[in-house]
Protein backbone atom coordinates (compact mmCIF):
# COMPACT_ATOMS: atom_id res chain seq x y z
CA UNK A 1 0.00 0.00 0.00
CA UNK A 2 1.66 3.33 -0.99
CA UNK A 3 2.48 5.79 1.86
CA UNK A 4 0.11 8.62 1.95
CA UNK A 5 2.13 12.04 2.27
CA UNK A 6 0.73 14.43 5.03
CA UNK A 7 2.77 17.39 2.98
CA UNK A 8 2.18 19.23 0.00
CA UNK A 9 3.43 22.40 -0.47
CA UNK A 10 7.50 21.94 0.81
CA UNK A 11 10.20 24.98 -0.04
CA UNK A 12 13.85 23.52 -0.52
CA UNK A 13 15.45 26.07 1.34
CA UNK A 14 19.94 25.05 -0.07
CA UNK A 15 23.33 26.54 0.27
CA UNK A 16 24.71 25.99 -2.98
CA UNK A 17 28.34 26.15 -1.55
CA UNK A 18 27.95 23.53 1.45
CA UNK A 19 30.08 20.64 1.66
CA UNK A 20 32.42 19.39 -1.07
CA UNK A 21 30.42 18.41 -3.92
CA UNK A 22 28.89 21.42 -4.79
CA UNK A 23 29.32 20.32 -8.78
CA UNK A 24 26.65 18.13 -8.84
CA UNK A 25 24.42 19.25 -6.38
CA UNK A 26 21.63 20.69 -8.64
CA UNK A 27 21.73 16.91 -9.97
CA UNK A 28 21.36 15.49 -6.73
CA UNK A 29 18.24 18.13 -5.67
CA UNK A 30 16.78 16.63 -8.93
CA UNK A 31 17.01 13.19 -7.41
CA UNK A 32 15.28 14.21 -4.14
CA UNK A 33 12.74 16.49 -6.17
CA UNK A 34 11.74 13.36 -8.24
CA UNK A 35 11.32 10.69 -4.96
CA UNK A 36 8.96 13.47 -2.85
CA UNK A 37 7.37 13.79 -6.36
CA UNK A 38 6.22 10.49 -6.23
CA UNK A 39 4.46 10.83 -2.91
CA UNK A 40 2.72 13.99 -3.93
CA UNK A 41 5.08 16.32 -2.53
CA UNK A 42 5.88 19.77 -4.63
CA UNK A 43 8.77 20.92 -3.85
CA UNK A 44 9.86 24.49 -4.94
CA UNK A 45 13.74 25.20 -4.60
CA UNK A 46 15.19 28.65 -2.88
CA UNK A 47 18.95 28.44 -3.24
CA UNK A 48 20.85 31.01 -0.56
CA UNK A 49 22.68 33.97 -1.69
CA UNK A 50 24.71 35.37 1.47
CA UNK A 51 24.45 35.10 5.14
CA UNK A 52 21.39 35.42 6.78
CA UNK A 53 19.11 34.86 3.64
CA UNK A 54 18.06 31.38 4.35
CA UNK A 55 16.71 33.01 7.85
CA UNK A 56 14.77 35.39 5.38
CA UNK A 57 13.68 32.88 2.67
CA UNK A 58 12.10 30.26 5.74
CA UNK A 59 10.58 33.24 7.56
CA UNK A 60 8.96 34.14 3.96
CA UNK A 61 7.90 31.01 3.11
CA UNK A 62 6.54 30.25 6.33
CA UNK A 63 4.29 32.94 6.03
CA UNK A 64 3.55 32.29 2.58
CA UNK A 65 1.65 28.87 3.99
CA UNK A 66 4.13 25.92 2.90
CA UNK A 67 3.44 22.73 5.17
CA UNK A 68 7.06 21.28 5.50
CA UNK A 69 10.44 23.78 4.69
CA UNK A 70 13.81 21.75 3.44
CA UNK A 71 17.22 22.63 4.79
CA UNK A 72 19.90 21.36 2.49
CA UNK A 73 23.37 22.18 3.57
CA UNK A 74 25.02 22.05 6.57
CA UNK A 75 24.89 23.51 10.13
CA UNK A 76 24.80 26.77 9.49
CA UNK A 77 22.51 26.50 6.96
CA UNK A 78 20.13 24.67 9.04
CA UNK A 79 20.79 27.25 11.78
CA UNK A 80 19.71 30.42 9.79
CA UNK A 81 16.90 28.47 9.00
CA UNK A 82 15.54 27.52 12.37
CA UNK A 83 15.88 31.19 12.99
CA UNK A 84 13.28 31.88 10.69
CA UNK A 85 11.09 29.07 11.64
CA UNK A 86 11.52 28.89 15.37
CA UNK A 87 7.57 29.61 17.23
CA UNK A 88 6.35 28.23 13.82
CA UNK A 89 4.19 24.66 13.92
CA UNK A 90 6.03 23.87 10.07
CA UNK A 91 8.13 21.05 10.50
CA UNK A 92 11.98 21.37 9.39
CA UNK A 93 13.50 18.47 7.45
CA UNK A 94 16.90 17.94 6.59
CA UNK A 95 18.99 17.12 3.52
CA UNK A 96 22.50 17.12 4.61
CA UNK A 97 25.58 18.70 2.64
CA UNK A 98 27.95 20.26 5.06
CA UNK A 99 30.84 19.67 6.50
CA UNK A 100 30.49 19.22 10.19
CA UNK A 101 27.31 17.97 9.88
CA UNK A 102 25.97 17.45 13.66
CA UNK A 103 22.25 17.26 12.69
CA UNK A 104 22.75 14.96 10.37
CA UNK A 105 24.87 12.43 12.74
CA UNK A 106 21.81 12.97 15.42
CA UNK A 107 18.90 11.82 12.60
CA UNK A 108 21.57 9.04 11.34
CA UNK A 109 21.22 10.76 7.92
CA UNK A 110 25.78 11.55 7.91
CA UNK A 111 27.02 9.54 4.82
CA UNK A 112 24.11 9.24 2.76
CA UNK A 113 23.65 11.04 -0.46
CA UNK A 114 20.51 13.95 -0.67
CA UNK A 115 18.89 11.30 -2.82
CA UNK A 116 19.13 8.53 -0.15
CA UNK A 117 18.57 11.36 2.68
CA UNK A 118 15.18 12.70 1.01
CA UNK A 119 13.68 8.98 1.45
CA UNK A 120 12.80 9.31 4.87
CA UNK A 121 10.51 12.65 4.41
CA UNK A 122 7.18 10.83 3.53
CA UNK A 123 7.96 8.31 6.25
CA UNK A 124 8.64 10.35 9.08
CA UNK A 125 7.18 11.38 12.30
CA UNK A 126 7.08 15.14 13.83
CA UNK A 127 8.58 15.78 16.89
CA UNK A 128 7.66 18.99 18.61
CA UNK A 129 11.58 19.88 20.97
CA UNK A 130 12.91 23.10 22.35
CA UNK A 131 15.99 25.00 20.84
CA UNK A 132 18.86 26.57 22.50
CA UNK A 133 18.56 30.42 22.34
CA UNK A 134 22.04 32.49 23.10
CA UNK A 135 21.61 35.93 24.16
CA UNK A 136 24.53 38.73 23.82
CA UNK A 137 24.63 42.34 24.90
CA UNK A 138 25.11 44.71 22.72
CA UNK A 139 26.48 48.25 23.89
CA UNK A 140 23.76 50.07 23.22
CA UNK A 141 21.74 47.76 25.97
CA UNK A 142 20.01 45.40 23.65
CA UNK A 143 19.86 42.12 24.05
CA UNK A 144 20.10 39.76 20.29
CA UNK A 145 19.02 36.47 20.56
CA UNK A 146 19.95 33.42 18.33
CA UNK A 147 18.28 30.34 18.56
CA UNK A 148 20.43 27.35 17.66
CA UNK A 149 19.42 23.48 17.27
CA UNK A 150 22.85 21.65 18.45
CA UNK A 151 25.46 22.92 19.90
CA UNK A 152 27.22 26.28 21.66
CA UNK A 153 30.33 26.62 22.63
CA UNK A 154 32.57 29.59 23.91
CA UNK A 155 36.66 29.16 24.34
CA UNK A 156 38.54 26.95 22.12
CA UNK A 157 36.01 26.05 19.27
CA UNK A 158 35.02 29.98 18.90
CA UNK A 159 38.77 30.68 18.66
CA UNK A 160 39.31 28.31 15.89
CA UNK A 161 36.39 29.53 13.94
CA UNK A 162 37.50 32.76 14.02
CA UNK A 163 40.65 32.48 12.60
CA UNK A 164 39.01 29.76 9.90
CA UNK A 165 39.21 31.27 6.49
CA UNK A 166 36.10 30.78 4.28
CA UNK A 167 37.72 29.99 0.81
CA UNK A 168 40.08 27.22 2.66
CA UNK A 169 36.68 25.59 4.02
CA UNK A 170 35.15 25.18 1.17
CA UNK A 171 37.90 23.90 -0.49
CA UNK A 172 39.31 21.27 2.12
CA UNK A 173 36.25 20.84 4.20
CA UNK A 174 36.72 19.21 6.87
CA UNK A 175 40.20 18.59 6.88
CA UNK A 176 40.72 22.05 7.20
CA UNK A 177 39.09 21.82 10.33
CA UNK A 178 41.63 19.71 11.34
CA UNK A 179 45.04 21.25 9.82
CA UNK A 180 43.33 24.82 11.22
CA UNK A 181 42.66 23.02 14.56
CA UNK A 182 45.99 21.70 15.09
CA UNK A 183 48.19 25.33 14.07
CA UNK A 184 45.87 27.04 16.57
CA UNK A 185 45.98 24.41 19.17
CA UNK A 186 49.57 25.77 19.79
CA UNK A 187 48.85 29.49 19.29
CA UNK A 188 45.97 29.96 21.36
CA UNK A 189 46.94 30.72 25.01
CA UNK A 190 43.41 29.36 26.65
CA UNK A 191 42.07 31.80 29.14
CA UNK A 192 40.21 31.39 31.46
CA UNK A 193 36.57 33.02 31.79
CA UNK A 194 33.44 32.61 34.36
CA UNK A 195 30.52 30.24 33.56
CA UNK A 196 27.29 30.45 35.30
CA UNK A 197 25.03 26.84 34.79
CA UNK A 198 22.37 26.99 37.08
CA UNK A 199 23.39 28.99 40.03
CA UNK A 200 26.78 26.67 40.17
CA UNK A 201 29.96 29.06 39.12
CA UNK A 202 32.78 27.49 37.31
CA UNK A 203 35.98 28.74 36.35
CA UNK A 204 36.72 26.85 32.47
CA UNK A 205 38.61 27.46 29.47
CA UNK A 206 35.73 25.95 26.98
CA UNK A 207 32.39 25.50 27.61
CA UNK A 208 30.18 23.65 25.37
CA UNK A 209 26.05 24.42 26.24
CA UNK A 210 24.59 21.18 23.82
CA UNK A 211 21.41 19.97 22.72
CA UNK A 212 22.54 17.21 20.67
CA UNK A 213 24.92 14.13 21.52
CA UNK A 214 27.16 14.88 18.06
CA UNK A 215 29.76 17.78 17.95
CA UNK A 216 29.49 17.58 14.48
CA UNK A 217 33.38 15.74 14.56
CA UNK A 218 34.44 12.37 15.85
CA UNK A 219 33.09 10.70 18.37
CA UNK A 220 30.62 12.39 20.70
CA UNK A 221 31.42 14.92 23.28
CA UNK A 222 27.87 15.36 24.85
CA UNK A 223 26.44 11.52 24.71
CA UNK A 224 23.25 12.25 26.83
CA UNK A 225 22.51 14.83 25.57
CA UNK A 226 18.70 14.36 23.99
CA UNK A 227 16.78 16.92 21.48
CA UNK A 228 13.92 15.26 23.10
CA UNK A 229 14.63 17.28 26.87
CA UNK A 230 14.17 20.44 27.73
CA UNK A 231 17.46 21.08 28.94
CA UNK A 232 21.13 21.26 28.17
CA UNK A 233 24.42 19.47 28.52
CA UNK A 234 27.17 21.23 29.22
CA UNK A 235 30.98 20.60 29.18
CA UNK A 236 33.86 22.17 31.08
CA UNK A 237 37.46 22.17 30.52
CA UNK A 238 38.86 24.16 33.40
CA UNK A 239 42.49 23.62 32.76
CA UNK A 240 43.45 23.50 29.08
CA UNK A 241 46.93 23.29 27.34
CA UNK A 242 48.08 22.58 24.38
CA UNK A 243 49.05 19.26 25.31
CA UNK A 244 46.15 18.56 27.08
CA UNK A 245 43.12 19.74 24.25
CA UNK A 246 45.19 17.20 22.21
CA UNK A 247 44.22 14.33 24.51
CA UNK A 248 40.74 15.21 24.58
CA UNK A 249 40.74 15.67 20.95
CA UNK A 250 42.59 12.08 20.29
CA UNK A 251 39.97 10.73 22.82
CA UNK A 252 37.56 11.74 20.75
CA UNK A 253 38.60 10.41 17.49
CA UNK A 254 38.88 6.87 19.41
CA UNK A 255 35.36 7.15 20.83
CA UNK A 256 36.60 7.22 24.28
CA UNK A 257 34.92 9.39 27.26
CA UNK A 258 36.26 12.48 28.24
CA UNK A 259 35.39 11.80 31.62
CA UNK A 260 38.25 9.74 32.01
CA UNK A 261 39.72 13.17 32.16
CA UNK A 262 39.43 14.13 36.31
CA UNK A 263 39.48 17.60 35.41
CA UNK A 264 36.80 17.31 32.92
CA UNK A 265 32.94 18.34 34.36
CA UNK A 266 29.54 17.46 32.42
CA UNK A 267 26.39 18.68 34.18
CA UNK A 268 22.91 19.37 32.93
CA UNK A 269 21.24 22.80 33.28
CA UNK A 270 18.72 24.88 31.50
CA UNK A 271 20.15 28.34 31.75
CA UNK A 272 23.78 29.28 31.26
CA UNK A 273 25.85 32.41 31.36
CA UNK A 274 29.69 32.71 30.39
CA UNK A 275 31.29 35.72 31.53
CA UNK A 276 34.71 37.12 30.05
CA UNK A 277 37.66 37.98 32.67
CA UNK A 278 39.71 40.37 30.58
CA UNK A 279 40.49 38.30 27.24
CA UNK A 280 38.45 38.53 24.31
CA UNK A 281 36.51 35.17 24.17
CA UNK A 282 35.05 34.19 21.03
CA UNK A 283 31.26 32.59 20.67
CA UNK A 284 29.93 29.67 18.11
CA UNK A 285 26.69 28.32 17.50
CA UNK A 286 26.10 25.15 15.18
CA UNK A 287 29.29 26.13 13.75
CA UNK A 288 28.69 29.46 13.71
CA UNK A 289 30.87 32.17 14.69
CA UNK A 290 28.55 34.74 16.92
CA UNK A 291 30.55 37.41 18.46
CA UNK A 292 32.74 37.47 21.82
CA UNK A 293 30.87 37.50 25.50
CA UNK A 294 29.04 38.03 27.76
CA UNK A 295 26.66 35.37 26.47
CA UNK A 296 23.40 33.64 28.45
CA UNK A 297 22.29 30.34 27.12
CA UNK A 298 18.25 29.23 27.77
CA UNK A 299 15.95 26.49 26.88
CA UNK A 300 13.44 27.65 24.49
CA UNK A 301 10.49 24.34 25.25
CA UNK A 302 8.01 23.75 22.21
CA UNK A 303 10.15 25.66 20.03
CA UNK A 304 10.15 23.85 16.77
CA UNK A 305 8.69 21.17 14.84
CA UNK A 306 11.53 18.53 13.39
CA UNK A 307 11.17 15.66 11.37
CA UNK A 308 12.68 12.72 12.17
CA UNK A 309 13.28 9.45 11.37
CA UNK A 310 11.01 7.16 12.85
CA UNK A 311 13.28 4.69 14.78
CA UNK A 312 15.47 7.63 15.86
CA UNK A 313 12.73 9.03 17.64
CA UNK A 314 12.16 6.01 19.47
CA UNK A 315 15.33 6.66 21.41
CA UNK A 316 14.50 10.09 22.15
CA UNK A 317 13.04 11.14 25.75
CA UNK A 318 9.36 11.30 24.90
CA UNK A 319 8.07 15.03 24.15
CA UNK A 320 4.93 16.19 22.62
CA UNK A 321 3.81 15.78 19.40
CA UNK A 322 2.02 18.63 17.30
Amino acid sequence: MPILARFRNAALIYNPLAGRKRGKRERDLDRAAYLLDAYRISVTRFPTTGPGKATELARREVAAGRDLIIACGGDGTVNEVVNGMAGSRVPLALLPAGTGNALAKELGLDGKSIGRAAEYIPRAVVRRIALGLVHQARPEGRAAGRYYLSVAGAGADGHLLYRMKTPAKLRLGMLYFWLEGLRQLFLYDFPEFDVEADGRRFPTCTVVVSRSKNYGGPGQLTPRADLGRDDFEVCLFPRCSPCGYLLYLLALVFNVSLEVFPEFRCLRARRVRAEPRQQRIHLQADGELLGELPAEFTVVPDALSLLVPATIAERWTPSRTP
